[in-house]
């Protein structure tokens, strides 16, 4: 089996409402798996857990949208050693798991695996193409994590 690239990860939560539900939804072994398994480098990541107060403000200082996103990543470098800041904003990934009617933890893997390709230079806003490619690669990372199709 190939090795697994080294992972460097400070996993962080603010001032939660409902802090012990994500807490118990993201236990460091299963963060940090799901982060292992979407590398293809060694790399240092902080997972910062938010309410939606600090969501929505970091979206709209960094990206110009005056609304909480369920994900945002922050890359500062690819090479030699992956470094990027995983910022997920609480209430919204709570929302939305509720609305698909799937468990949290699992929404939770989705989002730290697509923030973790964004983190290496994937982007699905770039076009179609790129967003299949993308979303393919989510599929089959989370099928190696034993989750669920989430596009499905």
């Amino acid at each position: 089996m190939a090795r697994l690239p080294a992972l460097s990860l400070s996993l962080q939560f603010g001032e939660l409402a409902d802090a012990a539900a994500h807490r118990a939804a993201l236990p460091r072994h299963w963060v940090t798996r799901c982060i292992r398994h979407a590398l293809d480098a060694d790399a240092e990541i902080t997972v910062r857990i938010v309410d939606a107060e600090e969501g929505q403000a970091l979206n709209r200082g960094y990206r110009g949208r005056d609304y909480a996103t369920n994900v945002l990543t922050f890359d500062y470098a690819t090479e030699p050693v992956v470094m990027a800041d995983l910022v997920l904003c609480a209430p919204v990934v709570a929302r939305e798991a509720a609305e698909l009617k799937k468990p949290l933890a699992e929404h939770y893997a989705h989002l730290l695996v697509h923030g973790t390709l964004h983190a290496q230079g994937w982007d699905h806003e770039t076009g179609e193409q790129d967003a299949e490619e993308m979303e393919a690669r989510e599929t089959e990372i989370l099928a190696g994590l034993g989750q669920p199709n989430p596009y499905a």
